[in-house]
């Protein structure tokens, strides 16, 4: 098992990593759902990671509040990846819809094209959970066609437990087996992750308490 965890700048990655963390996800505010870190934060937490052989993945994201991205947010993002790549971080997080909710595949193939030009793994965050079902079985098609890696959700929307989504992260984790991986987080903690694990049938897991609270 795989326990991916969620950090708000570098500040406790030394202190995760000495926990078993197994991969980073780093974000900068993560009060409001995570944005992008700063080149320093980036810098330090992979230089310190990989002297663990810990893979850090940046979350791309140049503000709170809904994933819908005008054409200047579209090329922050961009560059964003960019310095990523230069910055040997191993994978980025991202995603980008349309005003009605559906994948804004426009955007992603362009933030995807240029992650895989900077040899970076692609991950396809939360904003996966704001899709409706059959848009979600449509959206994991086509990512895994892109040669998106994984994709993190809560298998329903944040206001209801993982308990309650565990139904239908098994569905999304049965018709991505072999094509794409799912990554269930929100609300997994060093309590519970073992259990959702099991029932979803899946070998990872992501939270900011999954290995206990700070």
């Amino acid at each position: 098992m795989l326990k991916e965890v969620c950090v708000e700048n570098f500040t406790n990655v030394p202190l995760m990593i000495e926990r078993g963390a197994e991969r980073i996800e780093l974000n900068n505010d993560l009060a409001n759902g995570g944005t992008t870190p700063s080149f320093g934060v980036i810098k330090k937490t992979v230089e310190y990671a990989h002297k663990y052989n810990v893979p850090v993945i940046v979350m791309i994201r140049p503000r709170s509040g809904n994933f819908v991205y005008t054409a200047d947010e579209l090329e922050i993002m961009n560059s964003d990846i960019q310095m990523c790549s230069l910055l040997k971080a191993d994978g980025i997080a991202f995603g980008c819809l349309t005003d009605n909710k559906q994948l804004d595949k426009i955007a992603m193939k362009k933030l995807i094209t240029t992650a895989h030009a900077g040899n970076l793994e692609v991950v396809m965050h939360m904003a996966f959970d704001e899709l409706t079902a059959s848009k979600q079985k449509e959206a994991l098609e086509w990512l895994s066609k892109n040669k998106v890696a994984r994709v993190l959700t809560h298998g329903g929307s944040l206001d209801r437990s993982i308990t309650d989504c565990l139904e239908n992260l098994k569905k999304l984790n049965k018709q991505a087996e072999g094509k794409i991986e799912i990554l269930p987080g929100g609300g997994i903690t060093d309590k519970n992750v073992n259990s959702v694990i099991e029932k979803v049938g899946v070998t990872q897991a992501h939270g900011t308490k999954i290995l206990g609270k700070i």
